[in-house]
């Protein structure tokens, strides 16, 4: 266990400064700190409100995988302490409503399986709760803490084939989203097969019996959420592993026993990551709306209501022109909200009856995420420019931090400034980003500058700072005498739904502009050297680094992480066929566009950029493929170039060896071209 107590305060007070002076000893960032974050995740409130548990996650190096553990902090921050020795896939741990057990999904040693553990608060080793042969999606404790609803695939809640079947079986595919990159495990190809649906089951916790609840066929089940006297449970249907091909899912509601039969209360378009829960009453199912299915990849998700019992959906907030992340309900029938807002994430709350929105916090340049509320307490995660992930306590109109899990580690770090910028674009409009100094900036000195592009596009840069696989190049990028750009570009959220919208059917158009803009504003501005420039990003940010250096010749060296140029070649080979659909069209019958979309690749003879292509090769949200395209295009131009695959990775890196690799390789590529 351990005490926060005074003489530590002071003594972590010393190692931070010495006569308001930072310690003589902090290095820049460096690929080994990467692997040295503790990842502080999914904080969840007790019943009483006095304890927080959450998520720790590790690189073990020995191991070459990520390791969890679930810890504990108490309200008021005095006691931190670890529940569970650190595994692999440990996570998403939850309160029985009793308050006596803590229940946690892990993947059992000598098996690849995910079960429900569960600990006795009162004492005890954890002991497994389910033996089901698949992965368990989610699941939700019953108010009266006698039973679970757990969220799994159908053929893995009926039963293992017997070890003696080692012989691979064929892909049998049926759904028009039929392919998922997010949430499989490393070697897991991600194909949605048919016959594979998820569906809901009751547990019971004392006889350890458990009873499908849906079971037709047709439909997949999500998001199980309980209502308040535990006769009914909410939850989301599709006719498929994801949206139905009209882009939306139900609502449905269905008696908390065998045999009941579930009835829709609303349709839904919510593309995002859902999550329903009910008001206190009862009589309200609170949930995240989007917009309409044509604007998949730019949805700023809005909180809305529906009656329980039947009747019109009413969206709260509708005035808010923001992104609602995530939120949590309050006893007082009202939400919790993290909400988007040009570079931040704050906490608000809304009235769930009248719909009022109030800021829980001044401003400020943060980030908070992971909301949870019980017992009259409220908890999330919050970062800012130099500072990651802790658990916070809402606290009398204040942001109050809990754990110290990275503090060690950043006593040691030099890191550059943070600004925000304001600039024009091409064609008039005001585009926002920031700017990340080198550790030991010298005004009046230009520097090498690389323009670093966040995904999404639906997303921003913020302020908020992360050091893993997918976000660790500004600040080791500034410790390498390097200034760090970042636009956040139209077609990105944080500044309203119409400036998302702007580059619909349209990509590389507006957003190159944008970022272009941005660099010649700070050659303006004398810091950026404009004969030491490069460009790069993961994910869309990968996608416009491939547009951006087809656009325009300046840059020095790229990097294009898990991107793509010929975007005809990626309909039907990664997951978003029905944004394709919807957004352009089918390339048959929209040809033309889908070249003007694709003019990274059809015009590579303009590239003069040495340019480093990354990805994983089990990524089937932007499948590799699109990578080694265009490494074969700049190898046959004759423009250096080069291809990294990270073997039985997803889109996002989880191999520790990996992520070490990338970290050095990544700034590498920099430093040889820029420097």
């Amino acid at each position: 266990m351990i005490r926060i107590t005074a003489s530590l305060v002071l003594a972590l007070c010393a190692a931070y400064s010495i006569a308001g002076e930072p310690p003589a000893n902090r290095h820049p960032v460096t690929a080994d700190d990467v692997l040295r974050v503790q990842t502080v995740s999914e904080p969840e409130v007790s019943p009483d409100g006095q304890w927080i548990a959450y998520v720790v996650t590790v690189n073990d190096r020995d191991a070459d995988e990520q390791r969890s553990a679930i810890w504990m902090v108490s309200w008021d921050g005095s006691q931190q302490l670890s529940l569970t020795s650190a595994a692999y896939g440990t996570r998403k741990q939850r309160w029985s409503p009793d308050g006596r057990y803590l229940t946690y999904i892990a993947t059992v040693a000598g098996s690849d399986k995910d079960q429900i553990m569960l600990l006795d608060r009162r004492g005890g080793a954890p002991r497994q709760l389910t033996h089901v042969a698949g992965d368990i999606d989610r699941y939700a404790w019953s108010p009266d803490s006698k039973r679970l609803v757990l969220v799994m695939e159908q053929d893995a809640a009926e039963g293992a084939k017997s070890d003696s079947d080692k012989s691979p079986h064929p892909y049998v595919i049926e759904a028009r989203h039929f392919k998922e990159d997010d949430g499989y495990k490393e070697g897991d190809p991600g194909y949605l097969t048919a016959g594979i649906g998820r569906h809901l089951y009751l547990l019971d916790v004392e006889s350890n019996t458990l009873d499908a609840l849906t079971t037709d066929p047709k439909y997949n089940e999500e998001w199980p959420a309980w209502s308040p006297d535990g006769r009914q449970i909410a939850f989301t249907r599709s006719h498929e592993m994801g949206p139905d091909p009209d882009g939306q899912v139900d609502i449905a509601v269905i008696d908390s026993g065998a045999g009941a039969s579930p009835r829709s209360v609303a349709r839904i378009y919510a593309p995002n990551s859902q999550h329903l829960a009910w008001s206190p009453d009862g009589k309200l199912i609170v949930y995240l709306q989007g917009l309409e299915a044509k604007f998949n990849a730019y949805m700023q998700d809005h909180l809305a209501v529906v009656p329980a019992a039947g009747g019109a959906p009413r969206a709260l907030a509708d005035k808010l022109d923001r992104a609602v992340m995530s939120f949590a309900i309050n006893a007082d029938s009202s939400a919790t909200v993290a909400v988007e807002d040009d570079g931040s994430v704050y906490p608000a709350r809304i009235d769930l009856g009248s719909g009022a929105v109030s800021r829980a916090v001044p401003a400020g340049p943060f980030v908070i995420s992971a909301l949870s509320d019980a017992g009259g307490h409220t908890a999330m995660l919050r970062s800012d420019d130099h500072a990651l992930d802790e658990v916070y306590a809402l606290d009398d109109g204040r942001l109050r931090k809990l754990t110290t899990h990275n503090d060690a580690l950043l006593a040691q770090l030099k890191l550059g400034a943070v600004e925000d910028i304001r600039f024009k674009s091409k064609d008039g409009a005001e585009v926002h980003g920031l700017v990340v100094k080198p550790v030991s900036y010298v005004p009046g000195r230009r520097y090498p500058t690389v323009l670093w592009i966040h995904g999404g596009p639906n997303g921003q840069d913020e302020h908020s700072f992360v050091l893993d696989a997918y976000q660790f190049e500004p600040q080791m990028l500034a410790g390498k005498d390097m200034v760090v750009l970042m636009v956040n570009y139209r077609g990105g959220s944080g500044r309203g739904i119409d400036y998302a919208k702007a580059i619909f059917a349209d990509w590389g158009h507006k957003e190159v502009e944008d970022l272009l803009a941005g660099v010649d504003y700070l050659i303006a501005q004398g810091l950026a050297d404009p004969s030491h420039l490069g460009v790069g990003g993961w994910s869309y940010g990968g996608i416009l680094t491939d547009y951006t250096i087809a656009s325009d010749s300046r840059f020095k060296a790229a990097v294009s992480g898990a991107g793509s140029a010929n975007q005809m070649s990626m309909y039907g080979a990664d997951e978003y066929i029905l944004q394709y659909n919807a957004e352009l069209g089918p390339p048959w019958r929209n040809t033309a566009l889908w070249l003007k979309v694709s003019y990274p690749f059809f015009h590579a003879d303009r590239i003069r950029t040495p340019t480093l292509f990354l990805g994983g090769s089990m990524d089937f949200n932007v499948p590799v493929a699109g990578g080694e395209q265009m490494y074969q295009a700049l190898r046959t131009l004759g423009v250096p170039t080069q291809l990294v695959v990270y073997p039985g990775q997803h889109h996002i890196l989880e191999r520790p060896s990996f992520i070490l690799d990338l970290a050095q390789r990544i700034p590498g590529w920099y430093e040889r071209y820029l420097h």
